[in-house]
């Protein structure tokens, strides 16, 4: 632990380094705890560089949570096209209709109450609470649990319960009771650009704090699990300039999709990266019913820890009788697409 007596010293440092070296980002010039919320969701699992131009073009579609909690579902994933896990827009979405329906359009200050809320969790809460609402509370992602990591010395695991909460508990003993919200900001900067998975320790304003022999090497997580692999059919099928797209019910509710081949596999995990390579492009999903342009389809995109292995392909006769697929009296040809993707063993 820095001794409480270096406290003062390790913040000064930190302050002063951000205040020179910090990222003019547009989510840290507001308090608006909507576009702080809307900021907090697209960032995860997003790089910030990414994120900008979909969070500007975001809050000038959906400005505030009654314009969010009214937008249909599909007008609220077609305009988070691109940033992928899917899930993080339903979260969104129905975060501002309680918010609208339940308090009044306002969010909550209490971070355990915003806790309550879909799709946020301990992270996202306390971040929100400094960053809108001037709270006085810790707020550990990866940059911040890397370098915290890092300056502790911390060897055991990060990723497990253990390790989760101890580095919660070292951010805890960090953040000041005043300018919280610069502070913990200081710190994820910090983490994104100097202490980064290959520390730029020469030029780290706290290097004289920091504990570890080896920062490279920190922080340690647990061994990952093999993937298992899982192989589905679904169905190419070409009319001139059109494909054929079905809106997916079940693993990826609400998008566009080869439309299957009665693949009778168990559902894999929500947040799978499938990425399907044809002749005439990458194919990922579609944002209509029909791309009209197969060399470049308007597609959506699946991101997630799962990686796409594979693909082949086999010619077969297309025997789909229903309407979508018989535009005329003559069968349309399809190809069955084998797709074979890889999915965290469970342990």
């Amino acid at each position: 632990m820095i001794p409480p007596k270096d406290l003062p010293s390790f913040r000064r440092s930190v302050l002063r380094w951000y205040s020179r070296y910090g990222r003019e980002l547009p989510w840290r010039t507001t308090r608006d705890p909507y576009a702080i919320l809307v900021s907090e969701f697209m960032l995860q699992q997003t790089q910030v560089a990414t994120v900008i131009p979909y969070y500007n073009n975001w809050l000038r579609r959906f400005p505030d949570f009654t314009a969010l909690a009214a937008a249909s579902e599909n007008d609220v994933l077609h305009a988070w096209q691109g940033l992928g896990y899917y899930a993080r827009a339903r979260h969104l979405h129905a975060t501002a209709k309680i918010v609208r329906d339940r308090h009044g359009g306002r969010l909550p200050i209490d971070p355990t109450a915003i806790r309550d809320l879909p799709g946020i969790g301990r992270y996202t809460a306390n971040a929100i609470a400094t960053f809108a609402f001037d709270r006085s509370v810790p707020i550990v992602e990866a940059n911040i649990a890397r370098l915290l990591a890092r300056i502790y010395n911390y060897k055991q695991p990060i990723d497990n319960s253990r390790g989760h909460e101890a580095i919660w508990q070292l951010a805890s003993a960090l953040v000041p009771k005043r300018r919280a919200p610069i502070f913990n900001s200081a710190l994820m900067e910090l983490g994104a650009l100097v202490c980064r998975p290959q520390p730029k320790c020469r030029i780290c304003p706290v290097q004289n704090f920091c504990c570890a022999t080896r920062p490279e090497m920190l922080p340690r997580k647990k061994s990952r699990l093999s993937p298992r692999k899982l192989i589905e059919s679904h169905l190419w099928i070409r009319r001139g300039e059109r494909i054929l797209l079905e809106q997916s019910t079940k693993r990826w509710p609400g998008l566009w999709i080869l439309p299957s081949a009665g693949s009778t596999i168990r559902p894999p995990d929500p947040h799978v990266d499938l990425s399907l390579h044809t002749p005439s492009g990458d194919v990922t999903g579609f944002s209509q019913p029909f791309a009209q342009d197969r060399q470049r389809p308007a597609a959506l995109v699946f991101n997630s820890r799962a990686r796409f292995h594979s693909h082949s392909f086999s010619a077969s006769p297309c025997d789909c009788r229903s309407s979508q697929c018989k535009r005329s009296s003559s069968t349309t040809p399809a190809t069955v697409v084998r797709i074979v993707i890889g999915i965290p063993k469970r342990a």
